[in-house]
This record gives C-alpha cells, structure tokens and sequence, in this order.
C-alpha cells in the first residue's frame, strides 16, 4: 500500500520484511532492515493510478527471507538461490548489464522453471531529467544501478505458490508472421511470411501503432515485447525478440481500463502477494486516476514472470 516516508521507516525499524517501491531520493534516505527496493513514480493504489515522488508502496510478507545481490555475471544463479517452497522477487535497474543479461538468458539459468521467479525493472520519473534507476538492498543500504537485488522468500510447504499474468493484448490474427533471424533489444531486418524486410520500412508503409507490441507465440502463450523507438532505420524494443519465436502485432485495443477489468473479473484468486503493472499499459491506458480491481502494486519499466515481459501485469498467488 502507499505509504509515508514516515511509515515506511517505521516497519522497518520495526523488523518488517519489506518490498518498497519509490523515488531514488526518498529509498536512499529508508533506515536499514530487512528491506529490498527500486525506483519508481509511478503507482496503482487501490483507490487509483498515481504518480507520486512523496509516497512509497511497501509491500509486507510474514514469511522468512533472505536478501542477495546480484552483478551481471552473477545472476544467472538467482534461481537457484530461492528456496525450493516459496518464491523470489527479483528488482532490476533499466538499461544496465544485468538487466541485458537477464532479458536475454533468464530461460537458461538453473532452476529457472523450477522456482517460482517474479519481479520488475525499476526506472524513473520521465518527466524529471537526471534520475538513475535503481535497486536497492535494504539490509546494507546499499543502491546500485548496476546490480539487481533479490528477496528470497520461503513459504510453509502446506501452501502453494502461483506466479500469474495477466496479458489483455493477443495476436491479430490478420498480421502477418514476423520472424528474426538476430536475437535483441533492437532489429533492423526481419522475415514478414517469410520474406527478408526492413521493419522499419514496414512500420511506417503499414501505419503500424507502435503503441501495440509485438506478441509471441510461446508454446500457445503471448508474451508481448514492446517498441521502444524507431531511429535511423533500426527499430528498438523494450525486451529482446529470440529466433524461432513467431510474432504478429496485436489486435487494437479500444480501452484498457475495461479490458484491464474485463480479464480480472475472470481470476478467481485475486489475494495478490505481491504484484506489479507495466508503464506503457500506465502510459498508454491513461491509467493515472483510474481503477484496475484487485491488484495493487509498482508501476514498472519491464516486469518479470520467470523471463522478462512487457505491457503486462505480473502477480503472485499464495493459498
């Protein structure tokens, strides 16, 4: 829930374990504790999306856990340092190495399909130049740019743990198949059924809405990656596409707070753990003020269901 600076500090002196989410200001001034954190403005509350650099979201667990860092070349054993019942919440800072290498490979780490893996890439403020996302280890009061941080939490094995998305984009059925021979954050050439194109070209010759991501077919899954920018004849993307994935742009979507709403009325367990929300889907759903039931949480600048997804609500179940 959203909190004061105030509070905040006061759970963490008093020996809460705590998943925080705010500006860089305001998590680099929290007492020590049993803590992690990343950089954020933005927010849904229960009464709303907010945009906020005064309020921090605290999430609260009553479970036992352990916190580690993790550098570029550490994370790949992230999985499997989570406990075996239980799951893991991972905070990454946008555009660092760790981030890449994480985009890139998460599907390969040990243990990564048998650990329940969650968490979010933590940015900043758009409007205000000169922030620096980050995450944050609480127990050392330690901020890094370049490091991501994990909380590993170990829940009583009488429970089960579900790690759920909730995804209102899907193919359009009337795209054609988008395929890339190179993996990455960025492309310049692909195959469009097949035949060899420049994406760009054929973003701006179709009027495609750069708005809707591109959605992969895993394994009858869509997992969306989203464009970040057109220059220069390279398109950029928010997470990298992978070879042998079949893409389509997605179908329009008209409203995103109905559709939003519309996929969580068909959940049945909606006593989220813990949960976070992307902000293009804040961006462009104009969300700030408006309702999406249910789930309360960080606005994020990617979020991560084991990989690293985009335009996507990410949340755990614990019953």
């Amino acid at each position: 829930m959203l909190m004061t600076f105030e509070e905040a500090s006061k759970l963490i002196m008093d020996n809460k374990t705590l998943h925080i989410a705010g500006t860089e200001a305001l998590l680099k001034k929290l007492p020590k504790g049993k803590w992690i954190g990343g950089s954020t403005e933005y927010f849904m509350a229960k009464e709303g999306g907010k945009v906020s650099g005064e309020h921090l979201f605290v999430t609260e667990f009553s479970y036992e856990g352990s916190i580690k860092t993790y550098a570029a070349s550490e994370i790949e054993s992230v999985a499997a340092d989570a406990f075996d019942s239980g799951f893991s919440i991972v905070v990454v800072p946008f555009d660092s190495a760790v981030h890449i290498k994480y985009a890139q490979n998460a599907a390969g780490f040990k243990d990564m399909f048998l650990k329940n893996i969650v968490g979010w890439i933590s940015g900043v403020n758009l409007g205000i130049p000169g922030q620096t996302p980050i995450a944050v280890d609480g127990t050392a009061a330690s901020a890094y740019s370049d490091k991501a941080v994990a909380l590993h939490l170990k829940v009583p094995g009488d429970k089960t743990v579900s790690v759920n998305i909730v995804n209102i984009f899907a193919q359009n059925e009337f795209s054609p198949v988008i395929t890339f021979e190179e993996e990455g954050f960025s492309a310049t050439k692909c195959l469009i059924d097949g035949k060899e194109t420049v994406l760009a070209d054929y973003i701006a010759q179709n009027k495609i809405d750069t708005k809707l991501p591109l959605v992969g077919d895993y394994a009858g899954n869509g997992i969306n990656i989203s464009f970040k920018s057109v220059e220069n004849g390279v398109v950029n993307f928010y997470a990298p596409v992978f070879r042998g994935i079949q893409y389509r742009i997605a179908k329009n979507i008209e409203n995103y707070e109905k559709e939003f709403n519309s996929k969580l009325s068909e959940i049945k367990e909606t006593n989220a753990a813990f949960s976070c929300n992307c902000i293009l889907n804040f961006l462009y759903g104009e969300l700030e003020g408006k309702k999406i039931d249910a789930f309360s949480g960080p606005i994020t600048f990617g979020e991560i269901a084991y990989q690293l997804v985009n335009q996507t609500l990410v949340y755990v179940t614990v019953s």
